[in-house]
């Protein structure tokens, strides 16, 4: 399985060419060529933040359609925490759960219950592992992603526990199977997803072999269809809830760290403050903590992009949903270790790597230190890079060339056309080496015709 699976993708047929994706990406992985983006699949984290950034609809998630739901026997679904926080005035949760089973689901099993069991998992973790300190979530997985190819240091401080999605997924496939009496391969787990970084989890996990999750689809495709049914829901609806406060709340931003029961933790959601708290801990910048919560999208869950409502309206319907519910329903109990805990160790991908061993990459950084020097500073993103570093180690891997810089294009024709200038004047003066230097000025006009044409071709992308 291909480790760099992405469900961001871009169609170009759509993209204009303009810088708005290369300014908001958290790891560079976004360059503009010949008036097309392009995404590096190596740097890509699925944030989702070009889709939610791109005027021109041009990035889009891949994800399953609900027609998927005809390939299974038997079908259960995994609805996110999140996916509560979409409806006005729900105050039962049961509701949206009953009109998921009449939208053509057989079952239904909380991820919100899950993530109780991981929660109390953690609980104990934490209290077993001290040396460990902090510990850093791993539900998101942009996160987890981030931080093998950003952050290897923090690679030992991550919790090395199961997403709620994953264990939701195990223990629904297995209660279906003992419930029916079908192979696995006859049942379908489908998770209900608030954001792309889930789908690409499941197509390519991490802490894991493979995901029990068969398919996943977007709150938004399934959002419009339940509030048909959701209005058909009667009062002799079966009890389908299974989860309490501390489930409901990891579908925003602190809901996770509040189910650990303490004060010593750090909460921080959006991209850009997650890198910063990630910097931070790298540079040990924090003491007494224990607990390092971090959501990559805005508000937590509730602000991924493949939801509908705004992410600060569904955080405050998800706090008021939770308010007179159990503090929780699900406890590990039964509950095996093997359910819960990572099979398999996430390791350093060194991405951003400039050379192939040690000696080269110093080499490299600089070449990149010298070519930053003589690049202008402005991070304008005409070059096509977000900044003139990212231009810099572009062209020190063989992948742009100086001239992409427009400001030291013009520079360079200017100094050209200056030489030339003094040249003609030689020339006009009759000096010795007449010929010499007639040969020089039509090398330089040459080499003037060349830079003028790649500066226009440069002003067509920007047009375009």
């Amino acid at each position: 399985m291909d480790k760099f699976y992405h469900s961001v993708r871009l169609d170009p047929e759509l993209c204009k060419g303009c810088i708005n994706c290369i300014k908001r990406c958290p790891t560079e992985a976004i360059r503009v060529r010949g008036g097309k983006a392009q995404i590096n699949s190596k740097f890509c984290i699925d944030c989702g933040e070009c889709i939610r950034v791109c005027p021109h609809h041009a990035k889009h998630a891949v994800y399953d359609k609900l027609d998927v739901l005809k390939d299974y026997e038997y079908t259960v679904a995994l609805p996110a925490p999140s996916l509560y926080s979409q409806f006005n005035n729900l105050d039962d949760v049961n509701i949206v759960l009953a009109a998921l089973v009449m939208m053509g689901f057989d079952d239904v099993f909380e991820v919100s219950a899950a993530a109780e069991l991981v929660s109390e998992a953690t609980r104990r973790y934490i209290e077993t592992h001290q040396e460990q300190l902090p510990i850093i979530s791993t539900a998101c997985p942009s996160v987890v992603r981030l931080i093998r190819v950003r952050f290897p240091n923090l690679i030992p401080h991550m919790l090395p526990l199961n997403p709620p999605i994953e264990v939701a997924a195990i223990l629904a496939a297995r209660r279906a199977m003992e419930k029916t009496g079908l192979p696995r391969e006859k049942i379908g787990i489908i998770f209900i997803s608030p954001c792309p970084s889930k789908v690409t989890y499941v197509r390519s996990p991490l802490g894991t072999e493979k995901s029990e999750v068969d398919h996943v689809l977007a709150i938004k495709d399934v959002y419009p269809k339940l509030l048909s049914y959701m209005k058909g829901v009667g009062n002799e609806s079966p009890e389908l809830v299974m989860s309490g406060r501390i489930g409901i709340g990891w579908g925003r931003s602190g809901g996770e760290a509040g189910g650990l029961l303490t004060e010593s933790y750090l909460a921080a959601d959006g991209i850009e403050n997650v890198i910063r708290v990630l910097e931070d801990l790298e540079d040990q910048k924090f003491t007494n903590l224990q607990f390092v919560e971090l959501n990559a999208c805005n508000g937590g869950c509730v602000g991924g992009v493949l939801t509908v409502e705004n992410p600060y309206v569904a955080e405050v319907k998800l706090n008021r949903l939770r308010k007179y519910m159990p503090v929780a329903r699900s406890h590990m109990g039964n509950v095996s270790k093997a359910v819960l805990h990572w099979t398999k160790e996430v390791q350093y991908e060194p991405v951003f790597r400039l050379g192939s061993n040690m000696m080269e990459s110093f080499s490299m950084l600089n070449q990149v230190e010298r070519l930053c020097k003589k690049l202008p500073g402005l991070d304008c993103g005409s070059c096509g890079a977000p900044t003139c570093k990212a231009l810099a180690e572009d062209i020190v891997r063989g992948d742009a060339s100086e001239n992409d810089c427009v400001y030291y294009l013009r520079e360079n024709l200017h100094r050209l056309s200056e030489e030339v200038s003094i040249l003609a004047d030689d020339l006009a003066a009759g000096g010795n080496g007449g010929q010499e230097t007639l040969n020089i000025l039509k090398e330089y006009i040459q080499r003037i015709s060349s830079e003028m044409s790649l500066l226009d071709n440069k002003d067509d992308d920007d047009d375009e």
